[in-house]
């Protein structure tokens, strides 16, 4: 099924996003969202109805917009036919690699923009555009995976093989992530220019997309392959690369171009948000390294490799604080080595010291204090803008 509906998407794009809408088994419960588009008669098409409107769920409509948007990267106002195969590339690069996730980030645009705006402000225009920058979001990181998973050799993401592994493709992804990274500026030069907003998202993704390269660098640096040295693994330096890495992009810049979106422009209101946000963050970090060694592939969509690749893990980092002298060697032995006798050896001592409980102990802790930050940040934004992130993330298993 995935198969043909993917040979679908690349041969007839707007045909698949139909198709796609109907099969897929995923439902959501949401507010309701009217989606119309023109058909080839001229008249308004809704859902593929001449006289009814389709009410969707915000997830629903934000998964038919894509389709829109990638027709709008690779069909559109194409000056040089030449570019026409490129282009095709660049609308399966799109496909394969864009909306395969859970899209939290990026339905936290439109779902924190309707706490923020009355429902007298939320006009069909407005939701478009939500939903377009929520796809910008997906896109970014989209691009972020795409060029991490060729640096840590990785070999499945969300389900299926990295894009850099397919057969044809190897180190071209860079260049493809460079393409998936210029279409986000392209939608919002295309669809925002004449928003007030739009400067302000621009600084916004520019300012992300650097804090986000400057984690990933740090994450490097810190656990170079073939180069293993505990001592450079401290709390301090973990929440370090999580906060650039991980928290910034995740969920700062969600709620921010919602905020900016809003009208919503004081630094005060965007450093409260921010607050939030960031420790929302280290929470899911935390979560993501747990499942890498202990999340089940068949649920997460990808192999946990954190053990082989050397990674500044909070489990490796956690185990440092509690282990004994022994246990240290035992893991010196074995971290960052690729063979399975290694990598059991070291799960094995994470059972030891009782990880998962000291990780259940933290993700309550932790969800506790979100719930005091968001008391004592939140005074003028509406709590449920961070509520409802924080329970998407809470208890998940992928």
């Amino acid at each position: 099924m995935r198969r043909l509906l993917l040979n679908c998407a690349v041969i007839a794009p707007k045909t698949f996003w139909a198709v796609w809408l109907v099969a897929s088994p995923f439902r959501f419960k949401s507010r309701a969202f009217m989606l119309c588009t023109p058909s080839l008669q001229g008249d308004t098409v809704c859902n593929g109805t001449h006289s009814k409107k389709l009410l969707l769920s915000d997830p629903e409509a934000f998964d038919a917009k894509f389709g829109e948007l990638v027709t709008e990267l690779t069909d559109r106002n194409l000056q040089d036919p030449g570019l026409a195969y490129a282009l095709n590339r660049l609308r399966e690069i799109l496909i394969y690699n864009v909306p395969g996730g859970k899209k939290n980030r990026g339905l936290s645009v439109i779902g924190s923009l309707r706490e923020l705006l009355p429902p007298s402000q939320l006009t069909q225009d407005t939701l478009q555009q939500a939903l377009m920058v929520g796809w910008c979001i997906e896109m970014l990181q989209a691009f972020f995976l795409m060029a991490d998973d060729i640096m840590d050799a990785s070999v499945t993401r969300r389900g299926q093989p990295c894009w850099y592994k397919r057969d044809g493709i190897g180190l071209d992804a860079i260049n493809d992530s460079f393409l998936v990274e210029s279409s986000i500026y392209r939608l919002l030069r295309k669809q925002c220019r004449d928003q007030p907003y739009y400067v302000h998202l621009l600084e916004l993704f520019n300012e992300t997309t650097f804090q986000t390269e400057l984690g990933q660098a740090l994450d490097l640096m810190t656990a170079p392959p073939d180069q293993i040295d505990l001592n450079r693994f401290t709390m301090e330096r973990y929440k370090t690369i999580v906060k650039y890495k991980t928290a910034f992009y995740s969920f700062y810049l969600p709620v921010a171009s919602a905020m900016y979106m809003a009208g919503i422009n004081s630094d005060e209101e965007h450093n409260n948000a921010k607050h939030i946000l960031l420790e929302m963050g280290e929470f899911f970090q935390i979560q993501d390294d747990f499942l890498d060694c202990y999340g089940d592939p068949a649920v997460t969509g990808k192999i946990g490799t954190d053990i082989q690749d050397n990674k500044c893990s909070w489990l490796v980092v956690k185990a440092l604080e509690v282990m004994t002298p022994e246990q240290k060697s035992v893991l010196e032995a074995c971290y960052g080595r690729k063979d399975e006798s290694s990598v059991a050896k070291v799960k094995e001592l994470y059972n030891a010291l009782q990880m998962p409980t000291l990780y259940h102990t933290y993700e309550e802790e932790s969800y506790q204090r979100l719930q005091k930050l968001i008391a004592q940040h939140a005074q003028s934004l509406p709590h449920s803008v961070f509520l409802n992130f924080a329970k998407k993330i809470y208890k998940r298993n992928k």
